[in-house]
């Protein structure tokens, strides 16, 4: 099964993932970010304070789609935290064509995807408008993604203060 997990900054949305990871004895902890600066060590450094030591761990900024296909297995449960960081690190590129073609390699791969996958990702198109180019298609660009992953995925949970609100597939 592939879950879509959304939240906003600090809703709850890595726990609940790392929280249904934990029911498989196998996991694998795809991580997107990249450690550009002090602030950013310290949330990857808290992240892996969090998981447990058995889980693998793979760091895959920018080739999601390949990673993904790389290290699903059927009886498996791949965390992939998050994709609006990879999504930044896309647009980031100094390639153009780079975005495009990962987005499309990561929804052409997702639908045949064996095991378990779980998509943590920021939804950030509740706020207002942002006013500059980069920041109004990062809105843009999340929300076409998270509509795309949310077609193809058999469960969609929104989180807010902790608590899971299940938009499509079964319970949790």
């Amino acid at each position: 099964m592939r879950t879509l997990i959304l939240g906003g900054a600090r809703s709850g949305k890595s726990a609940l993932a790392e929280r249904l990871a934990g029911a498989h004895a196998d996991v694998v902890y795809l991580a997107t970010a990249q450690p550009l600066d002090g602030e950013m060590d310290a949330r990857i450094a808290h992240h892996r304070a969090r998981r447990p030591a058995a889980w693998g761990c793979v760091e895959e900024p920018i080739a999601l789609a390949d990673a993904l296909r790389a290290h699903v297995a059927p009886q498996r449960c791949v965390l992939v935290d998050c994709l609006t960081l990879w999504l930044s690190n896309l647009l980031g590129a100094n390639d153009p064509s780079l975005f495009h073609r990962e987005r499309s390699a990561l929804l052409e791969a997702v639908p045949a995807l064996p095991g378990t996958v779980l998509f943590v990702s920021n939804e950030v198109g509740l706020g207002v408008v942002p006013m500059g180019e980069l920041s109004r298609r990062f809105v843009d660009e999340a929300g076409r993604l998270h509509q795309a992953l949310g077609e193809v995925c058999e469960r969609v949970a929104f989180v807010a203060a902790g608590l899971p609100l299940v938009l499509k597939g079964p319970a949790l």
